[in-house]
């Protein structure tokens, strides 16, 4: 019987079991994915009533798009990718007669005002067009419109933070089927990204190189390598918390996505559509959530980690924030490097 490791995080102070000793097949996570009917889907076509005035909408125009946004009184029809203001939002903008500085002094505990902006990003008219399984020209403006507003909202004085994520799935916490992201800005550095931009700056500090940089070289001659294109590689993370974790790793230096270059672009939402396909055909379309690791310094490395929901974290994970994976991320490349290699190989003209 193999024996269980213990296997540290490449950017966190986190130590993770790899119980190689009760190893599953992949076929023992595929379950029926629960799907939240609702009657009439307020991001499909025609509804567009339903949500707030969109902050911008892509407009076919030719071969490309026009940027416009909707009023109070219209909404633009016959749209590509629409971003609206979420209708229960975590966090708000300011008023402009609002401070939105400081911590309320007369608590006995601190307290802020959770000032920022909550958005959807309604990713295609067509329904069930998530990034599995679109085209990849649909996905290329879906990454553009991540880009305008992430210059947006990062433009903002009270914005330290801009998250971007995915929810596929009612329990990966998807309220809505209708494919779409999550932009949440917030007036912190959350405390994961923290944690990284500190391992980020000390190996930059004492190799003059980048952490990230080192890990997609060793990774892409590894036996965690999924799939890799021009500007991106994926691989499943050696101290993987999750069975089937995956990560996305430009290949060329950069801190956020707002460094890409055009044929990045395409090559990012080439990337998606055949990790996240080679996902959906192992393991029939599970539920997962998705995040973008983004900051503006000059050692940190943007990325996007992937977390398939197939276990569940028990009493030991959630009292000592020590997690067990079942699935060795060798075993999980494996299986995932053949089925993302059929997805690339089906998108070829």
């Amino acid at each position: 019987m193999p024996f269980n490791e213990l296997r540290r995080d490449y950017l966190l102070d986190r130590w993770v079991v790899i119980a190689a000793a009760r190893r599953r097949r992949p076929t023992d996570f595929v379950r029926e994915r629960e799907v939240k009917e609702i009657s009439r889907c307020p991001f499909c076509p025609g509804n567009e009533r339903m949500t707030p005035p969109a902050v911008l909408v892509y407009l076919p125009s030719g071969d490309g798009v026009v940027k416009e946004a909707d009023s109070d009184g219209f909404r633009h029809k016959d749209w590509i990718v629409r971003c609206v203001p979420n209708l229960y939002p975590a966090f708000t903008p300011p008023k402009h007669d609002e401070s939105w500085r400081g911590e309320d002094s007369k608590s006995d505990y601190p307290v802020r005002k959770a000032v920022g902006h909550h958005e959807v990003v309604i990713e295609s008219p067509n329904h069930d067009e998530h990034p599995g399984s679109a085209r990849v020209s649909q996905l290329v403006h879906v990454i553009n419109a991540y880009l305008d507003r992430y210059r947006s909202l990062s433009s903002h004085p009270y914005v330290k933070y801009v998250s971007i994520f995915r929810n596929h799935g009612a329990d990966a916490g998807a309220s809505l089927s209708h494919a779409h992201t999550q932009i949440i800005t917030t007036p912190f550095i959350p405390k994961i990204v923290s944690l990284e931009l500190r391992s980020s700056r000390r190996f930059w500090s004492r190799e003059d190189a980048c952490i990230l940089c080192d890990v997609v070289s060793r990774e892409r001659e590894g036996p965690r390598l999924i799939w890799e294109n021009r500007s991106f590689v994926a691989f499943a993370p050696w101290a993987s918390v999750h069975p089937f974790e995956l990560w996305i790793v430009p290949k060329r230096h950069q801190s956020t996505i707002s460094e890409m270059r055009t044929d990045e672009t395409h090559d990012l939402a080439e990337a998606l559509r055949v990790c996240l396909g080679g996902l959906r055909s192992l393991l029939n379309d599970p539920s997962y959530n998705l995040g973008f690791h983004m900051a503006r310094r000059g050692y940190y490395h943007w990325h996007i980690e992937v977390y398939p929901r197939l276990s569940i974290w028990a009493g030991f994970e959630k009292s000592t924030g020590t997690y067990i994976n079942v699935m060795p991320p060798e075993d999980a490349a494996a299986s995932l490097r053949e089925t993302s290699h059929k997805e690339s190989e089906s998108l070829q003209p």
